[in-house]
Formats: structure tokens, C-alpha cells, sequence
């Protein structure tokens, strides 16, 4: 099927500005497309993935993207979905953040081959224009009350917004310029949020290159989860990219754990099966929804994806050993991920009985309890069942030097860290 039929049947396509024409053109040529990003910190998250996801499915059918690191806009800020000012960052930040994104995006999309995604920096273009050239050769090519009618302007009327942030669309609307007369980009997508900025670039591209200049505006519904509330998020906050911010094993659950009412959604967007296998995770998703084959071969792609074979399969044998109790299977490392967000105490290297080291830490209330949830069989460390009252508990016990672990129930872990 054609890029735009599959896109559509994603239910990846909000609004178009031409989509007749769009269509027309992809079947017609290999046409350079790009999205953006601004550098507002060091990581995206999986919100930011998903017109990115859309850019990949372009290069896929043949297409040519284009990934712009807002290297100037990010020293702006995009006002959209904001109902305030951004905290303006340092340069020096903003070009770390350039770096980090970089090369995560390179990871993540650039590949061998002729429709290689290419990356640029929308910085390279903008400093060298000084302010008189940026009013006579820009400015004056956008009405003050066109820019107020945008939803981005509209929403921040009453709350206030800094002529900084409202210049905003004039400079991605002079990317989009810049990338249509070097780039020959004839196609940005975005977020719905998008829709004005990215309309503020076709009107500059008519003015300056003439109304009959093919050029095109696609954007990406706003997703949110079944319950209404924002997708990406969790309790933790948001799900990054970076596996120092959120681990695989976390990344790995969250996917997971997705709701029945939304995984066949998100296959459709995060994910490169086809539509017979997506047809057929849907059916079981209706027929044997405990199985969870849609949440686990979602969990698979995406970490996958985003990390590597290898940190998918150490995701996959953290998620078994806390199914099973089989803790001694797993290293140090995969400990420190697998009980990042569980109870953490803190132990000496000290020999001690493990009564009172239970109640040391706090893990038990009482002498008696610890020595009653022992006798009964509720207390396991390690993942095998302590009944000794007696039991020393030794560094040499601890995982990788490292950890132990106590399970106190079924479901109640705590992660002790040997100090």
C-alpha cells in the first residue's frame, strides 16, 4: 500500500494540508520529508518517538528524511502545549543536549543506503542572520494577526507570552524554507501541537519561492492512554530513551504492562509488523487476552528498537527471575535494574544474625515478628526460603558483592545494598 494508506490505516495522520496532493506526490517520486526536535534536554522520551516513527516508516517506502536538531529553536523554546515561559538554558547546555540527541538519534534511525536519514542542525543556518536581515527578510512576510490566531499564540494570551516565544514560528518557518531551497524538503511532519508552526513555514515558502510551490504539512494525532490520561508517562515520570534514565528492564515493563484498549494502538504506531500480524495480535488480544502476546511482542519490539538484542534479552531474564524467585540467576547489574524502584536499605559488610539484621534494617518491625515470619516460611533471601533462626548472614551471601535480596510474603521485596 501506498505510504499514505498505511499511515492512515495506522491512524497515524491528523491533518493534512493537501492530501490529495501528498498522496500524489509520494506515488509519483522519493520525496525528502523532515521532522524536528529541540534540544530542551539530553534524552527524548517515547512521546518524542512517535513522528519519528512515522519519518522511519517514509524512509522504509523509499523516501528520503531529513532529522533537524533544533540547535536555535532550542534556545527559544517551542510555546506549544506550555502555559508558560520556558527557563531559557545556557548555550553551552543547549549544545550538550545537541550532542546527546545526535547521537541518539543515529542509533536509533540512521542506516546504510540511499534514503540514508540525514541530520542537520537548524543552528548552522540561523546565526549567521543578524537582526536587521531577520526583520526585512522574514519578519516581513508574517502578519501579527495571523501569528496571534495560531493555537499555540491563542492558548497563551491570557497567561502572557514573551515576544521570544512568539518569534518562535517565524524561525521554524524559516527552516522549513531553508530545508525546501537546499534540502529539496517538500514534506514536515510533527505533532498535532505543530499544526501552526508548520503552516507558518508553507506560507513563507509560497511568498518567497511563488504560490504554485509544492509543499506539504502532515501532523500526528495527540495520543493519550484509554483511561484519557497522557501516554508516555508512568509513575516514575517519563519513559527516556537514555537507559541510564529509565532502565531496559524498566523500558521493557512499561511496554508490558500496556492496557488491553491500547496495545493493538501502539503496535500500530511504535512498531514495523505488518498489518497481518497486527490483525492477528488484535484477535488475541479479544480471545485470549491473559496470554498477553500482544503486550509481549510489543515490549519486544520496542526495547528492541530503542536498546539492542542483548539488553531485550537481559530485560526478558529479569522480568522470568522475579516471575519464578530464581534471583541467584541474575548479576549484580541486572539486580540494580530489575529493584530500582523497590524498598532500598542499607547494610554493613558486618556478620550478624538475621533476626536482628532484619530488624536492624527495618525490614521487620520486631524481634518476634522476624522470628515468626521465619519459622513460617515467609521470609526468603535471595530467592531461597530461610527457616534457620539461627542464620548468619555474611557479605559472602550477597550477589555480586553487592546485593541481597529478601522477599518477605509473595510479592513483598527489598533490595539491601552490602556498604
Amino acid at each position: 500500500m501506498n505510504i499514505i494508506e498505511e499511515l492512515e490505516w495506522r491512524d497515524a495522520i491528523n491533518q493534512q494540508t493537501d492530501a490529495e496532493g501528498l498522496k500524489e506526490l509520494t506515488e509519483q517520486k522519493a520525496v525528502s520529508l523532515y521532522c524536528g526536535v529541540d534540544p530542551t534536554g539530553d534524552s527524548m522520551h517515547i512521546g518524542h518517538l512517535i513522528p519519528f516513527m512515522v519519518l522511519k516508516r517514509f524512509q522504509l517506502a523509499g523516501h528520503r528524511p531529513v532529522i533537524l536538531i533544533g540547535g536555535a529553536t532550542g534556545t527559544i523554546g517551542d510555546p506549544s502545549g506550555r502555559q508558560s515561559e520556558r527557563s531559557l538554558q545556557t548555550l553551552e547546555q543547549v549544545q550538550a543536549n545537541v550532542d546527546a540527541l545526535t547521537q541518539q538519534m543515529k542509533k536509533l534511525f540512521v542506516t546504510e543506503g540511499d534514503n540514508q536519514i540525514r541530520l542537520v542542525n537548524n543552528y548552522d543556518w540561523t546565526h549567521k542572520i543578524n537582526v536587521i536581515d531577520f526583520l526585512r527578510d522574514f519578519g516581513k512576510n508574517f502578519s501579527i494577526n495571523s501569528m496571534l490566531a495560531k493555537d499555540v499564540v491563542a492558548s497563551r494570551l491570557d497567561s502572557g507570552i514573551s515576544f521570544t516565544e512568539f518569534s518562535y514560528q517565524i524561525l521554524q518557518a524559516l527552516d522549513y524554507l531553508h530545508l525546501y531551497q537546499h534540502e529539496d524538503v517538500q514534506l514536515q511532519i510533527g505533532g498535532s501541537d505543530q499544526w501552526g508552526n508548520i503552516t507558518s513555514g508553507l506560507d513563507l515558502i509560497r511568498k518567497k519561492e511563488g504560490s504554485e510551490s509544492k509543499a506539504f504539512g502532515l501532523t500526528i494525532p495527540l495520543m493519550l492512554k484509554a483511561d484519557g490520561t497522557k501516554f508516555g508517562k508512568s509513575a516514575g515520570g517519563a519513559i527516556w530513551l537514555d537507559p541510564s534514565k529509565t532502565t531496559p528492564f524498566e523500558f521493557y515493563q512499561f511496554w508490558a504492562n500496556t492496557d488491553d484498549r491500547d496495545v493493538v494502538k501502539y503496535l500500530k504506531y511504535f512498531t514495523f509488523l505488518s498489518k497481518e500480524q497486527i490483525d492477528e495480535l488484535a484477535e488475541k488480544v479479544q480471545t485470549e487476552p491473559h496470554k498477553r502476546e500482544a503486550q509481549k511482542t510489543l515490549a519486544e519490539e520496542m526495547t528492541r528498537f530503542v536498546h539492542s538484542e542483548e539488553l531485550l534479552e537481559q530485560a526478558k531474564r529479569i522480568t522470568a527471575a522475579l516471575f519464578t524467585g530464581d534471583i541467584k540467576s541474575l548479576t549484580a547489574d541486572e539486580i540494580e535494574q530489575g529493584f530500582k524502584e523497590m524498598p532500598t536499605f542499607e547494610a554493613t559488610r558486618e556478620s550478624k544474625n538475621i533476626i536482628d539484621w532484619l530488624v536492624d534494617l527495618g525490614i521487620e518491625p520486631s524481634k518476634r515478628q522476624a522470628r515468626e515470619d521465619i519459622t513460617n516460611g515467609a521470609i526468603s533471601m535471595n530467592g531461597e526460603r530461610v527457616s534457620d533462626v539461627a542464620l548468619e548472614v555474611t557479605e559472602e551471601q550477597a550477589i555480586g558483592g553487592r546485593f541481597i535480596i529478601i522477599r518477605k510474603g509473595k510479592k513483598n521485596y527489598s533490595l539491601v545494598k552490602i556498604t
